[in-house]
């Protein structure tokens, strides 16, 4: 069947209904890719190095030929692995800029009945969308808090209540701090995070507030995109209190039964800010189990850090708000009713 050469934004129309194919090698696709796209590299890492090095040295046809003498013998590979992973044999594809590679795929997989639709500019033209969409202006309400306020919580209430929310440590595979990348997935790339938050931006509306946790410019390897970040730091901050045996006891239930040698390698990854006294005795805690303990202790570290982080915002626009002992559901009111204020928006 022919091929459909698309648009970005005809590929926003078909986004949700059929399969995604990069047609780019390994290594491309696993610094960056399209959301929810499966790799079917037509040159693998190898002999992507060996075809650009012939078209530097001998010019294209021979690039050429030797692109088809690598990859002929794992056409037949590829068309299976196509078919068993898109059984109705409709798919989209895309490569680097859209050209030869997404345009070999196509033929193949057409050869085996596929509809094929081609994104024009490819894997290019996505990410100058992503990147040039994290970079707009978004009217960001900011949750901040000291470590164990239990900020995601509420964030994840709000949004069940119909508030719009990103979690960018959600995005990051990382929850900020020393112990962040516990049990938590690899983190992507930078240029991936974009891509992540960017498919979060285009669905939502940009004329009402939405809400973020308050980060730091990194969290974990992942840096926040710098137009972003500058917005979360002059956005309107809610900073919620609670007491610190609420903190601990959130900690507890969050961190005490994650494996004890992830716990102390987290620990030590911090012995230098925090000497080597306090590490010894958070260590020999975490193995006696006595988690009010290690993390009372380690709490003096944060708050430090997070009253440093503090003074990036405003005064003007910070509303110190104490939900100490409240039940979860007052929480999200008392938060909705301080973002009405905030906006202008009559409160019911």
């Amino acid at each position: 069947m022919a091929e459909k050469l698309i648009s970005l934004d005809e590929f926003w129309k078909l986004r949700n209904q059929l399969p995604l194919i990069d047609a780019r090698s390994e290594g491309e696709f696993s610094q960056s890719h399209i959301p929810g796209s499966f790799n079917l590299p037509i040159l693998t890492n190898e002999e992507r190095i060996k075809v650009g090095t012939l078209y530097k040295e001998e010019g294209s046809l021979e690039a050429t030929l030797k692109g088809f003498e690598l990859v002929g013998p794992r056409f037949h590979q590829i068309q299976k692995e196509a078919l068993e992973r898109s059984p109705e044999r409709k798919a989209m594809v895309y490569c680097w800029r859209g050209g030869m590679r997404s345009q070999i795929l196509s033929w193949l997989l057409s050869m085996v009945g596929f509809e094929i639709f081609r994104l024009k500019g490819g894997y290019k033209t996505y990410r100058t969308y992503t990147f040039e969409k994290v970079r707009e202006i978004y009217p960001l309400l900011v949750l901040g808090g000291k470590t164990g306020t239990g900020k995601t919580i509420l964030l994840k209430k709000l949004k069940e209540s119909g508030e719009q929310v990103i979690d960018l440590e959600d995005l990051a595979h990382h929850k900020g701090s020393s112990f962040g990348s516990i049990g938590q997935l690899p983190q992507p790339s930078v240029e991936q995070f974009e891509n992540l938050l960017a498919e979060e931006l285009r669905i939502i509306d940009s004329s009402i507030p939405i809400w973020v946790e308050n980060e730091s410019r990194k969290i974990g390897r992942v840096i926040i995109p710098d137009r972003f970040y500058e917005q979360m730091i002059n956005s309107p901050l809610l900073e919620i209190h609670k007491t610190e045996n609420e903190r601990i006891e959130h900690i507890a239930e969050e961190y005490g039964q994650l494996p004890e040698s992830e716990l102390i390698a987290a620990v030590k990854r911090l012995q230098k800010r925090l000497g080597g006294l306090r590490t010894q005795q958070a260590i020999l805690d975490i193995q006696a189990k006595n988690h009010s303990s290690w993390i009372s202790n380690l709490l003096v570290y944060y708050d430090k850090t997070y009253d440093f982080d503090l003074h990036r915002h405003e005064a003007s626009k910070t509303v110190h708000m104490d939900l100490s002992g409240l039940p979860i559901g007052n929480q999200v009111q008392l938060l909705l009713n301080t973002k009405n204020k905030f906006y202008g928006i009559p409160t019911n």
